[in-house]
Order: structure tokens, then sequence, then C-alpha cells
């Protein structure tokens, strides 16, 4: 049966961005980063997470990371001019982004969000971003991913 196109993927057609579809299964409930690594064979240093936060301006920013690092708050503050920044809480990602938690994209969400992508996304051909939906990723170059989503490269991980 074929999976149902998300709107990043319409997108990523749209802007004419090659990218390779994989899907999961997610029955398990494991929807963790690495979990899902390992679900579609692929090495976690190359498949990122999604990962939104509120700056002290209140402005919202997207960070986009390897799955199996952590968001350095300081160095991603750094990254946007904010004084600091923090986690958005789960139950306003969908308001905020359209997606839910597990689903994810940085590409798609409902409004432009500033997003930087971790500088080690440039050491690979290749990284691995949600697709949309949970128990759906995408695969496409960096620069493809960062021009689609306006995103610019930082050192964000600890």
């Amino acid at each position: 049966m074929a999976e149902a196109k998300t709107n990043a993927m319409r997108m990523l057609e749209r802007a004419k961005i090659p990218y390779e579809m994989h899907t999961y299964d997610h029955s398990d409930g494991q929807i963790d980063g690495i979990s899902v690594a390992r679900k579609v064979g692929l090495d976690p240093d190359t498949v990122f997470k999604t990962l939104v936060t509120r700056g002290a301006s209140r402005e919202i920013y997207v960070f986009v990371l390897p799955v199996a690092k952590e968001l350095d708050l300081k160095k991603a503050a750094r990254s946007v001019g904010e004084k600091s920044i923090e986690l958005v809480k789960i139950e306003e990602i969908n308001k905020l982004t359209g997606y839910i938690r597990g689903g994810c994209s940085p590409v798609g969400m409902k409004k432009a969000y500033p997003t930087v992508i971790d500088a080690s996304a440039q050491g690979f051909p290749a990284i691995t971003v949600s697709g949309g939906r949970i128990g759906s990723q995408v695969t496409l170059s960096p620069a493809d991913l960062a021009a689609i989503s306006r995103a610019t490269f930082s050192d964000v991980i600890i």
C-alpha cells in the first residue's frame, strides 16, 4: 500500500527537490530518533530531529540536529541572536507548526520560523528528517533542506 504524501513531501516536489521517502512501523510506540534510525536502517548521525523553541523575545525558532545529540541552549540562543531560548511545551507544537510530536518536519510548517540546522549536517551528502507524520521520514541533501526551510547552519549541539 502506498503511503499518502505529506505536506512536507508535496512542498519538496513543488520545489523540485529530490528526496527519498522511508516509512517505518510505529505501532510499538517507539518513535524516538534512535529507534527510528534503526527501523529505517540509517546511521543515527545522519538522522536529524526537529526541535521547536522560544527565545527570550518570545519569537519561535526551529533547530534541526542529530537524533542522538542534545541541543546546547546557549549555542542555540547565540546562533539566533537571543539572550536565551527554551523548548516549547509539547502541547504547543501542533498549534505552532501544524505537526505533532514525533512527526514534526522542518519543511512545511504552518509558518516559516527562523531555522538552524546543526553544522554537522554539512559533513554528509544526505540527511534524514521527519516527513511530516509519525512513520514517515525523508532523506535529502543538507543544502536542499536549508534552501527550502530558509535555514542557516551553526554548531548548536552539546
